[in-house]
């Protein structure tokens, strides 16, 4: 199973991570056993280990372990499965990027890392087992199918509940039928008869009707010199077949024991010749290939098992199979088909070819189909007579010469389906593989095979083997630099080792070193004749002129990934024709698609292609500047102050985005990258676009709960705003900043950056700046208790707004001023305030603030205990929350409506809401609200006379950071120990935005 690190040593002497799946469930770090909890979280363990590095979707998981009975609150049940399984699993103080259950968009993956499991090692022995069976290593094959089959400790995944857990236990125990199979007919092969009986007679799953094993059980018996017992064997077992279940034995039994009638040793035992007692001839030997033009196979080849498989299954013997294999340059492909056919070659008595077509070579090495066709009539025939240069009677003969042979063809670096066609044999069951960087979608190929680069685990293990174990592993962490940043390109890795072998005092880090700067990555990967850019500047060569100015600006994306739209604004054309060319590079193997209309370059190509667009400095310039505009309009678009809250920088009134929905949804298609468009803005000196768009992302950010990623931005914007000409910047990061600690509760810092900013624009004179910095630093004043400061702060707020027509800033301090009346207990004031904060949010039309002013809104009513008014807002404010993504906001209000269903008696929906609050929270989220959610589930399953399950969210509630400043609940009865007493000072603590 790929993606998994399996090493030598045992979990106890590494300490490393162990999940057993083959056989009772069970996890262990080193010597520990680790609490996996009851079946049912297991089963949510299982399904995401047996998928690993797949995104399993949330309905995925809920159909996997509950079926078709499905819990009443849906997919919000799926967290408290995850959460306890990250904290038993995850490496002490491991971040949220590190933990092996990552939450993703729609679903969780399961990131192994080091984790090492039985799973992944039985996958591992049962590659190596056919691997070397194929090869002729018997005394191998036996060693591995013995080892995978001690990794199986009774039923796998027993008493694991669900659909998928009952699916794996099927698969499982087949693949340990197919292993015991396996091992018993290498101990026949050996010779080793008297064993084999031995396991035939032990085995636990035999089956009465089990024909292969009864065929393996005569054979063993014949080996034996029982050939009247192994005749009698295939009777019982006929016998049974046609009284039991009416049918008569299958062509294998069958063929078992024709062959023991006949005597047939090469048949039944795999040996060519056997002296017995009656003196019977021997077999004939078997015919071998009368001509093998192979090149030489690949001392090491990593991570193809699954491909391999691929190329060496069973084909129809009654039709010519295609094969067809593509991929980068340098990612393998020739290494991968060679060894196929190596592996293959006993199987094509006719003769095994090979023909280097050479599509990416120089013009004059570029192999033309009558030249190749010549070149294989005098492979088949011994000379290829007087047939003229033709290519219809080159065809002609070619077909005609092969007709009743069986070859195997090994067609390498093809460009066209036309170059291959007239290349293919006319023999029944003759095998093609065609290799070429290319996608040949005009051939009608049977199997379609894409080559990805390596693993980065993969990777590390061919960099081994040619650098020696002692070298690398004298320097782990600098073997597992080099390979990443090799990119898993086996070329790349090759070269590396080559290097290194030839530089003997050179370490491992010192080439990390000289491969450390993107931009000289590629000239250290180049050794005599051999050099990645080569091979990747072939390919580019050989593009019309429109795709390679569409390759070009590829590498001045941002963004690892992309859509269309990304280049397309730099190309200046529309979406559609963007996408058709992009899908022409694919072809070509120069882009990847990871998903349908979702682009990205490998590592090594995208520095290929920034050295291309680096040759035209002009053209690239213009590229960047259309990019980094289009990041900042869409984050402009997206943000709570709209487009037209951003006083100064460009114009975005001409943009793609139709509206606010779609740049947003572009934005989070980005996922994690958004921090690197500043980076890069900043890296190429645009230092204007690095602050711009860092500004527009932050209310995007900050609302999914994505705090770290906000700051991680704003600091690189923070280091060119001095230099930047839009004298804005300063202050207006600084405010930024302020509303991301604020979102955190961390008001003290917010206070600071807020009165730094506050200082800026006072020095400029920029009223609008003053204004959001007094409006910062009276939200977190009156978080902090300086009620005073803060009613003098957003007073003045109030008045600037009003004289710079700013109705975003006059409606947020506005709702802030109703929120101090709350915390006084002067609701009905409060009341009015709101009032007018949605009048302004209304009439700005952004959902977001309609929905934090209802939020403040309803807790007033609440407070008055209007739960009819509260429950009717609440359900609006949490549906606009979910319109714009808003994690936290819709947290709030879920928790906020659950607090009005308890009051209004339905403590059921109470908990259910409550519940689907905490499912909306992430690692990021404000500790304070999610001690607030906590607090009011206890109290409510309290209420519900759920005793336990209050004590255990209360409990949750005050481990949670700064819970130990905290006294501890009062020994009385779980009812009395509510919010409040473990520290909760009110929702409006967490929607303290400015």
């Amino acid at each position: 199973m790929r993606g998994f690190e399996v090493g030598k040593g045992s979990a106890d002497s590494t300490g490393q991570l162990r999940l057993d799946l083959l056989g009772t469930v069970r996890a262990r770090r080193g010597e520990a056993p680790l609490d996996l909890g009851p079946v049912r979280r297991q089963a949510v363990l299982a399904a995401l280990i047996l998928r690993t590095e797949t995104l399993v979707t949330h309905q995925q998981l809920l159909d996997d372990v509950w079926g078709a009975e499905p819990p009443g609150t849906g997919r919000r049940v799926l967290p408290s499965y995850v959460y306890p399984l990250r904290k038993a699993l995850d490496a002490p103080g491991a971040r949220p990027a590190e933990s092996l259950i990552r939450g993703e968009r729609g679903g969780y993956r399961f990131v192994p890392g080091g984790a090492r499991t039985d799973i992944g090692e039985l996958a591992e022995k049962s590659v190596g087992a056919q691997r070397a069976k194929s090869a002729g290593d018997l005394a191998t094959a036996l060693d591995h199918c013995t080892r995978a089959l001690k990794l199986f400790r009774g039923e796998p995944l027993p008493g694991l509940p669900g659909p998928f857990a009952d699916a794996e236990r099927q698969r499982l125990d087949q693949q340990r039928r197919t292993l015991h199979q396996e091992r018993v007919e290498c101990l026949v092969l050996l010779g080793r008869y008297t064993d084999a009986l031995d396991d035939l007679m032990a085995a636990p799953m035999a089956q009465p009707y089990d024909e292969p094993l009864a065929a393996l059980r005569m054979r063993a018996l014949y080996g034996s010199d029982r050939q009247a017992e192994a005749l009698t064997a295939y009777q019982e077992m006929r016998d049974r077949l046609l009284s039991e279940l009416g049918v008569d034995p299958g062509e294998e039994l069958r063929r078992v024991h024709q062959g023991i009638l006949r005597q047939d040793d090469l048949l039944l035992l795999g040996r060519a010749e056997r002296q017995r007692a009656d003196g019977s001839a021997p077999a004939p030997e078997r015919p071998r290939p009368r001509r093998n033009e192979l090149p030489g196979d690949t001392a090491c080849l990593v991570g193809r098992e699954a491909e391999l498989a691929l190329l060496t299954a069973p084909v129809s013997t009654g039709a010519v199979s295609v094969l067809a294999v593509d991929g980068t340059a340098g990612v393998g492909k020739t290494a991968l088909v060679v060894r196929a056919a190596w592996t293959l070659r006993d199987q094509y008595p006719d003769g095994c070819l090979f023909v280097d077509l050479h599509a990416h070579g120089a013009a004059h090495e570029s192999l033309r189909p009558q030249r190749a066709l010549h070149r294989l009539l005098r492979a088949v025939k011994s000379a290829d007579g007087d047939v003229p240069d033709d290519l219809d009677e080159l065809v002609t003969a070619w077909r005609a010469a092969t007709s009743s042979l069986r070859l195997l063809l090994v067609v390498d670096d093809a460009r066209s389906a036309e170059q291959v066609r007239p290349l293919l044999p006319a023999g029944p069951g003759s095998r093609v593989l065609v290799a070429g960087r290319q996608r040949l979608s005009g051939l009608d190929a049977d199997v379609r095979l894409a080559v990805e680069p390596l693993s980065t685990g993969e990777a590390v293990t061919l960099l081994t083997h040619l650098l020696g174990e002692a070298r690398a592993e004298r320097e782990p962490e600098a073997a597992h630099e080099l390979a990443r940043r090799c990119g898993g390109l086996p070329l790349a890795l090759r070269i590396t080792g080559a290097r290194l072998q030839n530089r003997p005092s050179w370490t491992l880090a010192h080439l990390v070193g000289r491969m450390s700067v993107d931009e000289r990555r590629l000239g250290e990967l180049q050794v005599e004749d051999r050099s990645v850019e080569a091979a990747f500047r072939m390919s580019y060569d050989q593009l019309t002129p429109e795709l390679r100015r569409a390759f070009r600006v590829l590498g001045l994306s941002p963004t690892a990934g992309f859509d269309g739209l990304t280049p397309a604004v730099m190309l200046g054309r529309s979406r559609e024709d963007t996408e058709e060319l992009l899908e022409r590079l694919v072809d070509a193997s120069l882009l990847q698609q990871p998903q349908p209309g979702r682009y990205r370059l490998h590592d090594l190509v995208r520095d290929h292609t920034r050295r291309l667009a680096a040759v035209a400095p002009e053209e690239a310039a213009a590229d960047r500047v259309a990019v980094l505009h289009l990041y900042t309009a869409a984050g402009r678009i997206t943000s709570d102050w709209g487009p037209e809250g951003f006083p100064t920088g460009p114009d975005v009134s001409g943009s793609p985005f139709p509206d606010w929905l779609d740049a947003a949804a572009w934005l989070d298609a980005a996922g994690g990258e958004l921090v690197d468009v500043v980076a890069y803005a900043a890296a190429a000196g645009e230092r204007d676009h690095a602050c711009w768009i860092a500004e527009g992302l932050a209310d995007l950010l900050v609302r999914q709960g994505r705090y770290h990623e906000c700051r991680a931005a704003l600091e690189l914007a923070l280091s060119c705003a001095d230099l930047a000409a839009d004298r804005r910047m300063p202050s207006s990061l600084r405010n930024c900043m302020g509303i991301a600690h604020i979102y955190q509760g961390r008001f003290r810092q917010a206070h600071a950056w807020c009165t730094d900013a506050l200082c800026i624009a006072r020095r400029q004179g920029d009223l609008r700046e003053q204004a959001r910095a007094m409006a910062g630093l009276g939200a977190a004043e009156r978080a902090l208790g300086r009620t005073a400061e803060a009613v003098a702060h957003l007073s003045e707020v109030v008045e600037l707004a009003a004289r710079l027509d700013d109705d975003w800033l006059a409606g947020m301090s506005t709702c802030n001023l109703g929120a101090i009346y709350d915390q006084q207990g002067r609701h009905e004031g409060a009341l009015a305030y709101y009032a007018t904060s949605l009048a302004f949010a209304e009439k700005i039309g952004r959902p977001r603030m309609i929905s934090k002013t209802l939020c403040f809104a309803a807790e007033a009513h609440l407070a008055l205990g209007r739960h009819v008014e509260a429950r009717s807002l609440l359900r609006r404010a949490a549906d606009l929350a979910r319109e714009v993504g808003d994690l936290q906001l819709r947290a709030v209000s879920l928790s906020l409506l659950g607090a009005a269903e308890h009051s209004q008696g339905d403590l059921h929906l109470a908990v259910a809401l409550h519940h689907e609050a905490l499912s909306t929270l992430t690692e990021h989220t404000s500790t304070a609200l999610e001690r607030e959610v906590r607090s009011r589930l206890g109290n409510t399953y309290a209420a519900a006379g759920r005793r336990a399950e209050a004590q255990e969210q209360f409990r949750i509630a005050l481990s949670l950071a700064g819970a130990e400043e905290r006294r501890s609940p009062s020994p009385r009865g779980v009812e009395s120990v509510t919010a409040e007493e473990v520290g909760i000072h009110g929702v409006q603590a967490t929607r303290l935005q400015t």
